[in-house]
């Protein structure tokens, strides 16, 4: 029997690509594992997954600023790679995938001291920083950009585009309307901050929320621990997080406020629909979702409204901007060549898995 090991996590952005992949290995009858962080995000997605073993770790984040807790995570990390050289020594898989995050450095020095092949994937321009450490130690590097090679400058890079969840394929937007309890009498707009919310876009965007309303239905993906119970209007709806319902949301709404990651823009790129982005700044991140959003805006694909100009006023004005545009962004999105990354992917650990 074939054997694949998947890691990624962190946030949500790091673990979608393994579960738009997942289901193809187990449908194929191959043994699959996962190691993730002990309470992470990743475990709340994967746990669900039938016929999917995961595999906690101990895990240290890798910062680019200084914190106390420096100190003590290299110590997390070293704990993690004995652990997962343990589980992958007795697993014994053909090939582990890698989507990043910073739990991932430590299942792919374990794979590589148990000689088993590495595959990586790149959602953004630029790799991030456990991505950078891990790429010495892989076979292949599967990029969403074609650009990411360029800033890699290594042979092991392969451009196979973006990994679209095959369930976002499939959305209805009459249940999407019937779970949010919205009218097809007004536009729906979603607003999603990242898996882990964005304080000052969930602020902004609730500032504003009474003349937003008296254009929109709106749906808000807030994060984790930032409901606000306060709020009643009939027409908005707020969520920490939706995973199963997500097809159908999607597919209801008109247009979309959203973070700049790769993954997410991307999907949205394949469902055709406009969008506003407002990547992190350079301050909270290494500055990749500006690129991403930088390359969409090239395209004439999304609007964007960095944050340091995000105010209620900003707000209304391109969101009202973008749903009057809306069809001119439909045509340049429908004109864009969609690429079968999923497939591409499946054959490159296919391939590797052989070779192993």
């Amino acid at each position: 029997m074939n054997k694949i090991m998947f890691t990624g996590g962190g946030s949500a952005g790091h673990v979608t690509v393994n579960l738009a992949l997942i289901p193809h290995f187990v449908e194929a009858g191959w043994s699959v594992d996962y190691i993730g962080s002990e309470n992470g995000i990743e475990k709340q997605l994967v746990s669900s997954l039938s016929n999917v073993n995961y595999f906690g770790i101990s895990t240290g984040k890798l910062r680019r600023y200084f914190d106390w807790q420096n100190v003590k995570d290299p110590f997390k990390v070293v704990k993690g790679v004995f652990q997962a050289y343990r589980h992958i020594k007795v697993l014994k898989p053909n090939v582990l995938f890698s989507k990043g995050g910073f739990v991932s450095v430590p299942v792919v020095l374990g794979a590589w001291l148990n000689k088993v092949p590495v595959i990586i994937h790149e959602s953004d321009i630029t790799p991030g920083l456990a991505n950078r450490i891990s790429i010495p130690f892989a076979a292949k590097i599967c990029t969403t950009f074609p650009e990411t090679a360029k800033h890699l400058q290594t042979g092991k890079t392969e451009y196979v585009g973006a990994v679209i969840r095959e369930e976002l394929k499939h959305g209805n937007a009459d249940k999407g309307r019937a779970f949010c309890r919205f009218t097809e009498n007004k536009p729906v707009l979603l607003i999603m901050g990242g898996s882990l919310g964005s304080r000052r876009i969930n602020e902004t965007v609730r500032r504003a929320l009474d003349k937003l309303t008296e254009t929109f239905q709106v749906v808000h993906l807030c994060g984790k621990g930032q409901l606000d119970s306060s709020i009643q209007n009939d027409n908005y709806r707020q969520y920490e997080f939706i995973n199963e319902q997500l097809p159908d949301i999607l597919e209801m709404s008109d247009v979309i406020i959203s973070r700049a990651g790769s993954n997410s823009i991307f999907e949205f790129l394949y469902l055709r629909k406009p969008m506003l982005l407002i990547p992190l700044t350079k301050e909270q991140s290494r500055g990749d979702q500006i690129l991403n959003a930088r390359s969409f805006e090239a395209l004439g694909f999304c609007e964007v409204l960095y944050e340091e100009n995000l105010t209620e006023e900003t707000l209304l004005n391109q969101a009202a901007q973008l749903y009057e545009h809306r069809l001119t962004y439909v045509r340049k999105m429908t004109d864009y060549e969609q690429r079968d990354a999923l497939n591409a992917v499946i054959q490159l650990i296919e391939q590797a898995a052989k070779a192993n």
